[in-house]
C-alpha cells in the first residue's frame, strides 16, 4: 500500500478529529522517520515530547522484549516486581514523597484534580462541593470533560455540555491576577511551566516563583502539569526547576516512557496523597510491570545520556541560529531548551502551509494555534543533524 492508500483508507475508516500532516510513517530510529514510500524525515516534533529518548531507543527495544516474555499486567488486584521499584526511583529523582501512576497525561492530571479537591475537604476544611481550582488562560491539560471544562478553547468543550463546576480562568504569567482570584474556597492552581500547546508560552521570569509564594501564603496547592515541558524537554529535568520552585504536586508523563507504552503519574507529598484510600481512585493498567519496567529505562536514559543538559546547550544554539533569519513571516521566536515556537505574522497566511511546505523537504513540525510552528525534536539529536534541520528551515521560513 501506497501513502495515498492509508490515508484514504484512514479517512474512511477512522474518526475524524485530527487533521495530521499527509505523512505515513512506517519506521523510525533516533531523530529519523521513514514513511511507507520510503521518503525519510528528520522529527522535529518528537511526538509531543514524548520521545525525548528518540525512536526506538535500543535500551528501551530490550527492556520491552525481556519484560513482555515474562509478564506485562497483573492489575492493581495483585502486586508485580517491576511498580514498587518505578515508585522508588522515581521519588527518589524528584524528591517527592510518593507517586501514584497511570497512563495518559489527561489521567495523571484527573489524578491530580481528585487528589487536591480531597485535601481541600479533608485537610483544609472547605465545605462539602465548594473546592475552587484556579487554571490559566491559553492551557491544554487534556481532553476529558472535567478538563476542558477549563480549557479556553470553545471548540473543546462545544457540544461536550453540562461541564463539570468548580473552575476559574485568570491570565496566564499574572501573579497578581492569581492573588486577586483566591478565595477560602481555593484549593490548587494548576498550571503548566510553559504553555505548550498555547504555542510554547514562556511566562515572565519570577512568575513561577512569586505564584508558589502566594500559594503558601493561602494554603492552597502549587499543582504544575509537567507532561510535556518535563523530562528533560526544556533543559533542565523540570520547567520548574528553571525558577527553584518545587511543585505541590506535579503531573508527568509522555517521556515517561520515551514512547514506547502510555505511562504517567502524579506526584505528590504524603499530606495530600494520603487522602486517597483503596478504591478511591484507580486504573487497570497503571503501575503495570510492563509500563512500569520500560518508564525505570526511560528515566535511566534521561539521567545517563544528559537529555537535559543536551536540551540546555543545543536549544541555545537553536535559538542563536534561527535569530539570524532574515524572514519577512516571523514575528518572533520563544521557547526554552528543545522547545520553540516560530510565531508568525498574520499576513504570513497561518502554520500550516510552512510545515507543509517543511514536510517537503523533510523536516516534521506541526502547527498550532493558526500562527504558531512547533520546533520538539527529540533530545537526543546531534549538533550536525540540527544544522541539517535549520538549513532547511531557513529555506522556508524565507519562501514568498
Amino acid at each position: 500500500m501506497t501513502s495515498k492508500d492509508f490515508i484514504e483508507t484512514e479517512d474512511k475508516y477512522g474518526a475524524h478529529n485530527y487533521k495530521p500532516l499527509d505523512v505515513v510513517i512506517t519506521r523510525g530510529k533516533g531523530v529519523w522517520l521513514e514513511d511507507v514510500d520510503g521518503n525519510k524525515y528528520m522529527d522535529f516534533l518528537a511526538a509531543y515530547s514524548a520521545v525525548n529518548q528518540g525512536h526506538c531507543h535500543p535500551r528501551l527495544v530490550e527492556v520491552m522484549k525481556e519484560q513482555a516474555e515474562k509478564l506485562t499486567l497483573t492489575s492493581r488486584a495483585f502486586r508485580n516486581d517491576q511498580w514498587p521499584l518505578l515508585a522508588k526511583e522515581l521519588c527518589e529523582l524528584t524528591g517527592y514523597d510518593m507517586v501514584l501512576p497511570m497512563n495518559s497525561g489527561a489521567e495523571a492530571v484527573e489524578t491530580a484534580l481528585k487528589a487536591v479537591r480531597k485535601w481541600g475537604y479533608q485537610v483544609k476544611g472547605v465545605e462539602k462541593d465548594k473546592a475552587e481550582i484556579i487554571a490559566c488562560d491559553g492551557n491544554f491539560h487534556g481532553r476529558t470533560i472535567t478538563i476542558v471544562t477549563f480549557s479556553p478553547e470553545e471548540q473543546y468543550k462545544d457540544g461536550f455540555g453540562p461541564l463539570t463546576p468548580g473552575f476559574k480562568l485568570i491570565p496566564y504569567g499574572d501573579a497578581d491576577a492569581l492573588e486577586k482570584a483566591i478565595t477560602p474556597n481555593t484549593v490548587a492552581f494548576l498550571v503548566e511551566p510553559i504553555q505548550g500547546e498555547g504555542g510554547v508560552v514562556v511566562p515572565p521570569e519570577g512568575y513561577l516563583r512569586k505564584a508558589k509564594e502566594i500559594c503558601e501564603k493561602n494554603n492552597v496547592l502549587f499543582v504544575a502539569d509537567e507532561i510535556q515541558s518535563g523530562l528533560g524537554r526544556t533543559g533542565k529535568l523540570f520547567a520548574c526547576d528553571h525558577e527553584g520552585v518545587k511543585p505541590d504536586v506535579i503531573t508527568i508523563g509522555k517521556a515517561l516512557s520515551g514512547g514506547f507504552y502510555p505511562v504517567s503519574a502524579m506526584l505528590a507529598n504524603k499530606e495530600v496523597m494520603s487522602v486517597f484510600a483503596p478504591g478511591d481512585h484507580g486504573s487497570t493498567y497503571g503501575g503495570n510491570p510492563l509500563g512500569s519496567a520500560i518508564a525505570r529505562e526511560a528515566l535511566k536514559i534521561i539521567v545517563e545520556e544528559k537529555l537535559p543538559e543536551r536540551a540546555a546547550e543545543l536549544g541555545e544554539y537553536v535559538m542563536s541560529r534561527l535569530n539570524k533569519i532574515k524572514s519577512p513571516h516571523v514575528d518572533f521566536y520563544r521557547g526554552k531548551g528543545l522547545w520553540i515556537g516560530i510565531v508568525l505574522k498574520d499576513e504570513a497566511g497561518g502554520a500550516r502551509r510552512f510545515c507543509e511546505a517543511l514536510m517537503k523537504k523533510g523536516v516534521l513540525a506541526k502547527e498550532t494555534h493558526w500562527n504558531i510552528i512547533r520546533l520538539a525534536p527529540p533530545l537526543v539529536i546531534s549538533k550536525e543533524e540540527i544544522d541539517w534541520a535549520l538549513e532547511r528551515i531557513e529555506e522556508v521560513l524565507t519562501m514568498e
